[in-house]
């Protein structure tokens, strides 16, 4: 017979051992919006590199999720495979809905490459809604110059 102590001993072995066992294991693929193709993959870095190669045309990007809008999950930023660069996958409103959750996730997503030109007053607008979401001060002072975005208007992803 198992002893009160014996049992106590095994059951926190269990309660401390096994998520462990979970935590490498690979999440369920879910998948957003359209099917992916066929198509290879661009590095983010080579999107970064040369934009205007690029403008109007659908490409295939991979990279861990960085970020997640926590407003309308409308948006995930993905980390290039180069350092301190990364992407803004953005689809419409409700169109696809990314959970927060899938932050540090991989994801491999498809869509059309866009640049979007904006004036000064757009861009303090821009900033604005950045630091609102962020919870941080905003200080339109601080913004002195028009902004140009490229980012890829969402068709489909999967997160895995």
């Amino acid at each position: 017979m198992f002893g009160i102590r014996r049992l106590l001993t095994v059951f926190t072995l269990l309660c401390v051992v096994s998520p462990a066992f979970g935590a490498d294991t690979p999440a369920e693929p879910s998948t957003y919006g359209k099917a992916l193709s066929d198509a290879e993959l661009t590095p983010i870095s080579e999107l970064l590199a040369s934009p205007e190669d690029f403008v109007g045309k659908t490409v295939k990007v991979e990279g861990r999720i960085l970020g997640v809008c926590e407003m309308r999950g409308c948006w995930i930023e993905i980390a290039s495979d180069e350092e301190f660069e990364s992407i803004r996958f953005k689809v419409e409103d409700g169109e696809m809905v990314f959970p927060v959750e899938a932050k540090g996730r991989l994801a491999t997503a498809e869509g059309t490459f866009e640049k979007i030109e904006l004036d000064l007053d757009q861009t303090r607008k821009m900033k604005q809604h950045e630091c609102e979401e962020k919870g941080e001060p905003f200080d339109p002072e601080t913004v002195t110059e028009a902004a140009v975005i490229y980012r890829i208007a969402g068709q489909g992803a999967v997160v895995r």
